[in-house]
Protein backbone atom coordinates (compact mmCIF):
# COMPACT_ATOMS: atom_id res chain seq x y z
CA UNK A 1 0.00 0.00 0.00
CA UNK A 2 1.57 3.40 -1.15
CA UNK A 3 0.67 6.47 0.45
CA UNK A 4 -0.08 9.81 -1.68
CA UNK A 5 2.94 11.78 -2.27
CA UNK A 6 1.35 14.80 -3.93
CA UNK A 7 1.15 17.22 -1.75
CA UNK A 8 -1.71 19.13 -2.71
CA UNK A 9 -4.00 16.48 -1.35
CA UNK A 10 -2.84 16.71 2.26
CA UNK A 11 -3.29 20.84 1.87
CA UNK A 12 -6.61 21.64 3.11
CA UNK A 13 -6.50 24.51 0.88
CA UNK A 14 -6.59 22.45 -2.05
CA UNK A 15 -9.44 20.55 -0.69
CA UNK A 16 -11.55 23.64 0.22
CA UNK A 17 -10.93 24.94 -3.54
CA UNK A 18 -11.48 22.04 -5.09
CA UNK A 19 -14.73 21.98 -3.06
CA UNK A 20 -15.81 25.20 -4.01
CA UNK A 21 -14.73 24.42 -7.90
CA UNK A 22 -17.42 21.33 -7.70
CA UNK A 23 -20.31 21.69 -5.94
CA UNK A 24 -20.62 25.42 -8.00
CA UNK A 25 -21.53 25.78 -11.49
CA UNK A 26 -19.49 29.20 -11.70
CA UNK A 27 -17.04 29.73 -9.01
CA UNK A 28 -14.71 33.51 -9.40
CA UNK A 29 -11.63 33.39 -7.10
CA UNK A 30 -11.05 37.42 -7.18
CA UNK A 31 -10.00 40.20 -5.28
CA UNK A 32 -12.54 41.79 -3.48
CA UNK A 33 -16.47 41.34 -3.61
CA UNK A 34 -19.06 41.89 -6.62
CA UNK A 35 -20.05 44.87 -4.97
CA UNK A 36 -16.60 46.21 -4.36
CA UNK A 37 -14.06 44.64 -6.34
CA UNK A 38 -10.64 45.26 -5.36
CA UNK A 39 -8.93 45.51 -8.59
CA UNK A 40 -9.93 46.23 -12.20
CA UNK A 41 -9.70 42.63 -13.48
CA UNK A 42 -11.82 41.54 -10.99
CA UNK A 43 -14.39 43.99 -11.40
CA UNK A 44 -14.20 43.16 -15.14
CA UNK A 45 -15.19 39.82 -14.22
CA UNK A 46 -17.45 40.57 -12.22
CA UNK A 47 -18.90 42.76 -15.09
CA UNK A 48 -18.67 40.13 -17.73
CA UNK A 49 -20.51 37.53 -15.44
CA UNK A 50 -23.16 40.09 -14.53
CA UNK A 51 -23.95 40.77 -18.39
CA UNK A 52 -24.05 36.45 -18.96
CA UNK A 53 -27.13 37.29 -16.29
CA UNK A 54 -25.99 33.62 -15.00
CA UNK A 55 -25.42 32.82 -10.83
CA UNK A 56 -22.17 32.51 -9.38
CA UNK A 57 -20.39 32.20 -6.40
CA UNK A 58 -17.11 34.64 -5.71
CA UNK A 59 -14.10 33.90 -3.48
CA UNK A 60 -11.83 36.86 -2.33
CA UNK A 61 -9.00 35.44 -1.97
CA UNK A 62 -7.91 39.01 -0.32
CA UNK A 63 -9.51 37.68 2.81
CA UNK A 64 -7.63 34.15 2.66
CA UNK A 65 -4.24 34.38 2.06
CA UNK A 66 -3.92 30.32 1.83
CA UNK A 67 -6.58 30.41 -0.93
CA UNK A 68 -5.42 33.26 -2.10
CA UNK A 69 -1.82 30.89 -2.85
CA UNK A 70 -3.49 27.66 -3.00
CA UNK A 71 -5.45 28.51 -6.24
CA UNK A 72 -2.75 29.75 -8.02
CA UNK A 73 -0.98 26.22 -7.43
CA UNK A 74 -4.43 24.70 -7.92
CA UNK A 75 -4.92 25.59 -11.60
CA UNK A 76 -1.16 26.39 -12.58
CA UNK A 77 -2.11 29.95 -13.41
CA UNK A 78 -0.37 32.64 -11.68
CA UNK A 79 -3.07 35.39 -11.25
CA UNK A 80 -6.22 36.05 -9.89
CA UNK A 81 -8.92 36.18 -10.98
CA UNK A 82 -9.65 32.65 -11.83
CA UNK A 83 -13.05 31.34 -13.75
CA UNK A 84 -14.13 27.89 -13.29
CA UNK A 85 -17.34 26.62 -14.86
CA UNK A 86 -18.48 22.99 -13.58
CA UNK A 87 -15.52 22.50 -12.46
CA UNK A 88 -13.02 23.39 -15.61
CA UNK A 89 -10.44 25.87 -15.18
CA UNK A 90 -11.76 28.77 -18.15
CA UNK A 91 -8.92 31.77 -17.18
CA UNK A 92 -8.81 35.60 -16.07
CA UNK A 93 -10.16 38.12 -17.03
CA UNK A 94 -7.87 38.71 -20.28
CA UNK A 95 -9.10 34.76 -21.52
CA UNK A 96 -12.65 35.64 -19.79
CA UNK A 97 -13.25 39.34 -21.75
CA UNK A 98 -12.00 37.41 -25.21
CA UNK A 99 -14.94 34.24 -24.73
CA UNK A 100 -17.27 36.77 -24.14
CA UNK A 101 -16.48 39.19 -26.80
CA UNK A 102 -16.55 36.08 -29.33
CA UNK A 103 -19.41 34.39 -28.04
CA UNK A 104 -17.57 31.65 -26.34
CA UNK A 105 -17.90 31.92 -22.64
CA UNK A 106 -21.85 32.05 -23.21
CA UNK A 107 -22.16 29.28 -25.52
CA UNK A 108 -19.98 27.13 -23.25
CA UNK A 109 -22.07 28.39 -19.88
CA UNK A 110 -24.65 27.30 -22.13
CA UNK A 111 -23.61 24.28 -23.20
CA UNK A 112 -23.03 22.84 -19.46
CA UNK A 113 -26.65 23.11 -18.61
CA UNK A 114 -26.75 26.34 -16.45
CA UNK A 115 -29.37 28.69 -17.04
CA UNK A 116 -29.94 32.61 -16.92
CA UNK A 117 -30.79 33.66 -14.04
CA UNK A 118 -34.75 35.20 -13.36
CA UNK A 119 -33.52 38.03 -11.93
Amino acid sequence: MSADTNPAHANPAHDRIETLVTSNDIVLFMKGTPIFPQCGFSSTAIAILERLGVAFETVDVLSDPEIRQGVKVYSDWPTVPQLYVKGEFVGGSDIMMEMFQAGELEAMIAEAGIARSAA
